[in-house]
């Protein structure tokens, strides 16, 4: 599990360049309902991250618009190290 955005705007959750497992967490935090996008292979892990970090302050958790594929999500293109004759 990865957090790509913490205690952000709920509104990042509705870009559709983000892969499909993404997820928009709710949580209250010192009377505060804050909101992180967060990666995951599965939802339990988000769910025992974040039940065993605010036990009773989760709300909910749903998945973000997010369309990509993980795996060919923030890919970086290869660089050729060849050397053109």
């Amino acid at each position: 599990m990865k957090v790509l955005h913490q205690d952000c705007n709920p509104e990042v959750a509705n870009d559709r360049s983000l892969p499909y497992n993404t997820y928009l967490v709710s949580y209250i935090d010192d009377e505060v309902e804050k909101y992180d996008l967060v990666l995951a292979n599965k939802k339990i892990e988000i769910f025992d991250y974040y039940w065993d970090k605010y036990r009773e302050g989760l709300l909910s958790f749903k998945q973000s618009e997010g369309r990509m594929n993980p795996k060919l999500w923030n890919i970086e293109p290869k660089v050729s190290t060849k050397k053109k004759k």
